[in-house]
């Protein structure tokens, strides 16, 4: 039997490393992001900071639909908020599967890809009044180019990501600089907990959280992006 529609193209991003074709490309399958997973970020949104490992609890997860993801360097300024806000991110591409259920931090790292940088674009007035009524806020977070994201360096050619540097720059202003040291739960901490939820698959994305300093972006505002050493994004609101 025929398809009745024409399916949408497959999302995939270019991957830029050694040995690689110049057209390589890494298709996208689901992409999760980590909320208030810098304690400074955490802070400034109001929320309660852990002291220690102990104190963490559990981290926030929430998903974006693939086709957020945003290529292009003008990124339109969404409907029904007049306050799109920035969140630059770490972003880890995912290269195997693993199974639902417990899988030990000491194997997470053998499922990592490769890493970009990327924005988490928020509409935050409607992410507040769905908080404010205790409602999910999805309509705040997932939403048409809300994920942008540069080319994916492969693991291999970035080596240990170590206390490298994320940050953000909007019109030459530095707005947000944060450290990967800083991450409440660090990459093989999140895939272990996020494969107690859902069973990872090649293709996955996460989006690892953001440093304090999230803050509006205006129609004709430039930005850039950048992970230490591993990638920079470059954009304009239009």
């Amino acid at each position: 039997m025929g398809d009745v529609i024409e399916a949408a193209p497959a999302t995939r991003i270019p991957v830029r490393g050694q040995n690689l074709p110049a057209d390589a490309t890494f298709p996208v399958h689901r992409v999760y992001c980590v909320g208030r997973n810098f304690a400074e970020h955490a802070r400034e949104m109001g929320a309660a900071v852990p002291t220690s490992n102990a104190d963490r609890g559990r981290p926030v997860f929430f998903l974006k639909p693939t086709d957020a993801i945003e290529l292009g360097e003008a990124i339109p300024y969404p409907p029904g908020t007049t306050e799109l806000h920035h969140e630059v991110e770490l972003v880890v591409a995912i290269g195997r599967d693993a199974p639902a259920g417990e899988l030990p931090v000491e194997a997470a790292s053998a499922l990592i890809y490769g890493y970009a940088v990327g924005l988490d674009l928020t509409r935050r007035d409607l992410q507040a009044q769905a908080k404010a009524k205790g409602l999910p806020w999805d309509t705040g977070k997932s939403f048409d180019h809300a994920a942008p994201i540069s080319a994916i360096v492969p693991a291999a050619d970035v080596g240990p990501l170590g206390s490298r540097s994320l940050s953000l720059e909007v019109n030459g202003e530095v707005r947000q600089r944060g450290s990967l040291d800083d991450l409440v739960w660090n990459v093989p901490e999140i895939l272990h907990e996020l494969s107690r939820l859902y069973a990872l698959r090649a293709g996955d994305l996460v989006y690892m959280g953001t440093p304090s300093g999230v803050g509006p972006l205006q129609p004709g505002d430039r930005y850039r992006a950048v992970l230490e050493g591993v990638a920079e994004l470059h954009g304009h609101i239009t």
